[in-house]
C-alpha cells in the first residue's frame, strides 16, 4: 500500500535529539540489533526500532514522550531488559526509552524504614546497600541480581521470599510517574498507611509501561531479623506429596521465608549443570527456609515432613551451605534451558489447589509425549513449569502450543492465574477475555484509552 508520510524518520529522530538533551539517542545498527529483541525469546533481527534513547533525567523521558505524541510513534520502556514474556522488545520503528541508567539510590532512611531509588537501580544492589544499615529489601525474584526496581515495579515481580513478605506490590508505598501526555505525578508517599484518594500506586505496579513511566520509587524496608536462619532440603516420592507438604508448613505458623520445589526433572538437570548428586534421591525436592523462630519453629518442621513421609532431609545454620543451596535454586532455569529450546510458563492457583495442578501437569506430560521439568515457589502456589523441544527444530511444535493452553485453561478452573510474577507481555495478551471475563476486560482497555488515549506507551502488552 502506498503511504504518503508527513514526516521522515530523520526528521522524527533530529526533533528526538533536541528533546533528549541529559541522555543519548542512538540509532546506529549494532545498538538497535542488542536492544530491540529479547536474545531469550527471539533471533528476528527484522523490523528494528527507529532509535534507542538512554534516559539520564526525567526531562530525557519527558522528551522523548513529547515526541512520540508529535510523531505518533510507540514507546517501549526498557530497563535491565530482563523480561521473560516479551514485553520490553521493539516494535518496528518505535523509540525504545532505557532507564537503566537512571540508577541511584537516592535515600535509604532506617528510622522510617524506606528506600527512595531510581528505577535503573538493580534489586540486589539495594538490598545489600540497605543490609549495610541492618536492614532489607524483601522482595527476591529470580533474577534478583540483575534485574531493575522500576522493571520489578512493572511487572509486579515475585520470588523466593513471597510466601512470607508478599510479591513487589507489598513493598512499595510510592512512585513518581511520567504519564503519556508528559506530566510526572507523585503517588503515594513515604507512610506506611494511606487511605486517601484512589489507589493509584497500585495500578501502575504491574502495569508494564502502559500507563506511564516510572521515574523513582519509595519501597518498604525491613530489620534484619534476628537469631540464626535455618535452611534446608527434603525429597519426596512425587511432587503431589511434596505439596501436600507444603501446605501443611504453609498454615503451621512458623512463617518460612521459602519454600521452593523442583520436580526430579529439574533436579537431574541441577545435577548435571552443578555437578551435585541430588536426583538419586527421590522425585522431588523441597528447598524450604527459616530467617527466625528458632528451634521450636525448626522442630514443627521436622515434625509434618516426618509425618509427610519426607526422605533425606538435610538441615544447615552455616552461611555457606545456606547460600550454596539459594544458588542453587537461582541456576534452576539456566541449567534445564541448556542445549534446548524451551518455554517457561508462570502460573499460580490457590493454595489448596497446588497438588490438583501438579498432578495434571504430569498427566499432561506424559498424554501428550511433551517433556516438561516443573518447579516453583510452591509456598504461594506459583507454578513455572517449561516445556523443552529439541534445538534442530526451529517452530514451537503444535504439541508444546496445545500443552500450554490446557494447563492455562486448566489452570483457570482451578481458580489461579495463568500469570503469577512473569507480567504478561506479548505472550499471554490474548488471554485477557478468557482470565478476566468481558466485563473486567473492557474496563482495563478503558483505564488504558484514559491514561494514554494515543496509545504510544507499550502497546500491544499486558492488555491487547
Amino acid at each position: 500500500m502506498t503511504v504518503f508520510r508527513a514526516f521522515s524518520n530523520q526528521e522524527v529522530l533530529d526533533y528526538l535529539a533536541t528533546q533528549v538533551t541529559d541522555g543519548q539517542v542512538f540509532t546506529d545498527e549494532e545498538t538497535l540489533k542488542k536492544y530491540s529483541f529479547s536474545p531469550r525469546l527471539t533471533d528476528d533481527d527484522s523490523g528494528l526500532a527507529l532509535a534507542y534513547v538512554e534516559a539520564h533525567t526525567t526531562k530525557d523521558i519527558q522528551g522523548t514522550l513529547k515526541t512520540a505524541r508529535k510523531y505518533h510513534i510507540a514507546v517501549i520502556p526498557q530497563d535491565q531488559t530482563t523480561s521473560t514474556v516479551i514485553g520490553a522488545d521493539r516494535l518496528t520503528d518505535s523509540l525504545i526509552l532505557s532507564t537503566a541508567k537512571m540508577n541511584r539510590i537516592i535515600e535509604i532512611s532506617k528510622a522510617d524504614s524506606i528506600a527512595v531509588v531510581e528505577p535503573g537501580v538493580v534489586n540486589g544492589d539495594l538490598d545489600k546497600e540497605a543490609r549495610k544499615q541492618g536492614m532489607f529489601y524483601a522482595p527476591d525474584p529470580g533474577s534478583k541480581p540483575i534485574s531493575g526496581i522500576g522493571g520489578n515495579v512493572a511487572t509486579n515481580a515475585g520470588g523466593m521470599s513471597t510466601v512470607k513478605y508478599g510479591a513487589t506490590k507489598d513493598n512499595v508505598l510510592g512512585v513518581k510517574v511520567v504519564l503519556a501526555d508528559g506530566r510526572e505525578v507523585k503517588l503515594g508517599g513515604r507512610t506506611l498507611k494511606q487511605a486517601f484518594g484512589y489507589d493509584l500506586t497500585q495500578l501502575m505496579i504491574g502495569s508494564e509501561g502502559t500507563l506511564g513511566i516510572i521515574t523513582e520509587v519509595i519501597v518498604k524496608l525491613l530489620p534484619i531479623p534476628l537469631g540464626t536462619p535455618v535452611m534446608g532440603v527434603a525429597f519426596f516420592d512425587n511432587m503431589t506429596a511434596l505439596a501436600k507438604a507444603v501446605t501443611a508448613i504453609r498454615i503451621s505458623g512458623v512463617y518460612p521465608t521459602m519454600l521452593e520445589a523442583l520436580d526430579g526433572n529439574t533436579v537431574a538437570a541441577l545435577d548435571r549443570y552443578e555437578k551435585t548428586h541430588y536426583a538419586k534421591n527421590s522425585a522431588a525436592m523441597l528447598i524450604f527456609k527459616l530467617d527466625n523462630g528458632g528451634q521450636d519453629s525448626m522442630a514443627v518442621v521436622k515434625k509434618i515432613l516426618a509425618e509427610q513421609q519426607a526422605n533425606d532431609v538435610k538441615i544447615t545454620t552455616e552461611p555457606k551451605e545456606q547460600a550454596a543451596l539459594e544458588q542453587l535454586r537461582r541456576d534452576m532455569l539456566p541449567a534445564v534451558f541448556a542445549g534446548q529450546n524451551h518455554i517457561m510458563e508462570d502460573m499460580a492457583v490457590p493454595l489448596s489447589q497446588l497438588a490438583p495442578l501438579m498432578d495434571y501437569i504430569q498427566e499432561l506430560s506424559k498424554r501428550l509425549d511433551v517433556e516438561i521439568y516443573t518447579a516453583g515457589h510452591a509456598g504461594d502456589g506459583n507454578v513455572h513449569p517449561t516445556l523443552v523441544w529439541s534445538t534442530s527444530v526451529t517452530e514451537v511444535p503444535e504439541k508444546i502450543i496445545i500443552a500450554l493452553q490446557e494447563m492455562f485453561k486448566k489452570t483457570l478452573a482451578l481458580g489461579g492465574t495463568i500469570s503469577g510474577e512473569h507480567a504478561v507481555g506479548m505472550l499471554k495478551n490474548q488471554w485477557n477475555n478468557a482470565e478476566l471475563g468481558e466485563d473486567v476486560d473492557m474496563l482495563q482497555h478503558q483505564i488504558k484509552a484514559l491514561f494514554d488515549p494515543m496509545n504510544i506507551l507499550n502497546p500491544k502488552r499486558k492488555i491487547n
